[in-house]
């Protein structure tokens, strides 16, 4: 596979598109109000989205557009490249004009919009240079405005990183059918782990105990999936996670160690 960034960019994007082209449904904890509050945590609550004009950087299917707007954010611009814009638009239909969708990369955020708010879970890390897409987040936001983003980090992931580094390299190169059977295999391998995590302390028990183990096992595969799929993806530092915000320009950069694997990250354009 090519290490070139704009071919691993091309090839992410088109990943992406295939898999919420097949998975298109957010039901359940996956799709909740009660999550989105998890990830928000500790910078910002359910209160601090509601009223609120914000743009969401690689919407897919619309998960995190719907908890927004079930969260009572007055609008949302949802900007989703891939082929998963079609699946986006449909399910933001329900919203009326509450919902924005463009067929756009994060680096094309119109600045002119001045945003409460900018967030992106779950895409940054999939990006090989997310440097544009951050510095647009910035141009894009009223002053005192924040950028939210969550990221996948390197800190206590040790054992995970140390399975799926290598196993990603076969993956990432496999159609769907096989990285789908892989995933099932998993789901039913982890079910006791999950048991356990919610007894005695695990490595990621935290995570599995209290986000992974809500879902339903079709969800549970989904996020197996989407560990193993997509050509790119980075494990962020809490320096680095740092760095991202502070070197576009935000200030008050603050990172969240989120149960022990990933980073919350907020910073504010003063």
């Amino acid at each position: 596979m090519s290490r070139d960034p704009a071919t691993l960019a091309k090839r992410t994007i088109a990943d992406f598109g295939d898999q919420w082209v097949r998975f298109q449904d957010n039901q359940g904890y996956y799709g909740s109000t009660r999550l989105l509050e998890d990830m928000l945590h500790p910078f910002l609550t359910l209160d601090d989205v509601a009223g609120k004009r914000i743009a969401e950087i690689g919407s897919g299917t619309g998960r995190i557009v719907q908890m927004l707007l079930e969260a009572g954010a007055a609008h949302v611009f949802a900007l989703e490249p891939s082929a998963a814009h079609d699946v986006l638009v449909r399910n933001l239909t329900t919203y009326g004009p509450r919902a924005e969708c463009v067929r756009a990369t994060g680096e094309q955020l119109p600045r002119e919009r001045q945003f409460d708010l900018v967030v992106s879970i779950g895409v940054l890390h999939h990006i090989p240079d997310p440097a544009p897409v951050v510095r647009a987040a910035y141009d894009a936001l009223k002053r005192d405005g924040r950028m939210l983003v969550w990221l996948y980090g390197r800190e206590g992931n040790a054992l995970y990183l140390a399975l799926t580094v290598p196993l990603r390299r076969i993956t990432t190169r496999l159609p769907h059918r096989a990285v789908l059977a892989l995933a099932r295999v998993f789901t039913g391998a982890l079910a006791p782990y999950v048991w356990l995590s919610r007894r005695v302390r695990l490595p990621l028990g935290g995570y599995f105990a209290n986000v992974f183990g809500r879902m339903d096992r079709e969800k549970q595969r989904l996020i197996i999936y989407d560990q193993l799929r997509p050509a790119y993806a980075r494990y962020y530092s809490k320096a680095d996670a740092i760095a991202l915000l502070s070197r576009a320009g935000f200030a008050d950069v603050r990172a969240h160690h989120r149960h022990g694997y990933s980073w919350t990250v907020v910073g504010t354009r003063r």
